[in-house]
């Protein structure tokens, strides 16, 4: 395997895209010949993962997509607000962007205002020790809160206990962003009742 090929994919935690590739000064003919030996495997449109590597779908999902943000049910999994795996991933995209494709491959998406689309967004690192983008805590608990009726209440009520007791919790900026979103009152009810 070629030498930038290797380094390529250290520094991008076992997967490649093409961009990445050719920024390492790999041709897009090197990189489907490394396929054809098995050095990688081809995981979507673009992204190229290493041969022994665990498959991230979420890593290699975000790579492809890089707009999406995971929220509601995937936050509260990556966030370990719930124990379910979840088998559809849900994100967050911008109104206007074009979610069909999205939709047909299984993903759950809800859409914001462009204004609010970024507000709570961080790093976070899946079980692969790869870095995705997600909401922070207190969006996730909003949006699933706001989101409650296409959501299971078990999962809604259990992540907002399990945030109640949660050292990392930030009550106030909880509130702020219940707040923006329109479910500040729900909110507190939640919040006086767990705290």
């Amino acid at each position: 395997m070629d030498n930038r090929l290797q380094d390529a994919l250290r520094e991008n935690g076992g997967f490649i895209t093409v961009a990445q590739g050719k920024k390492a000064g790999l041709s897009h003919t090197s990189i489907l010949r490394a396929t054809k030996a098995g050095h990688i495997e081809r995981v979507a449109h673009g992204v190229y993962e290493a041969a022994d590597k665990f498959d991230d779908v979420l890593y290699a999902s975000q790579l492809r997509r890089p707009k999406m943000i995971y929220s509601h049910g995937t936050a509260l999994y990556l966030h370990d607000l719930s124990d379910r795996d979840p088998l559809n991933l849900s994100v967050t995209v911008p109104t206007g962007y074009n979610t069909k494709q999205l939709v047909s491959e299984g993903f759950t998406v809800f859409s914001v205002k462009k204004d609010l689309y970024s507000n709570g967004a961080t790093k976070i690192k899946t079980k692969y020790d790869n870095e995705v983008t997600a909401y922070n805590l207190e969006r996730t608990i909003c949006d699933c809160v706001r989101s409650r009726s296409r959501m299971d209440a078990e999962i809604v009520t259990e992540a907002v206990k399990r945030y109640a007791r949660s050292k990392d919790r930030d009550v106030h900026t909880l509130m702020e962003t219940a707040a923006m979103f329109g479910v500040q009152k729900i909110m507190r009810t939640y919040m006086e009742v767990l705290l």
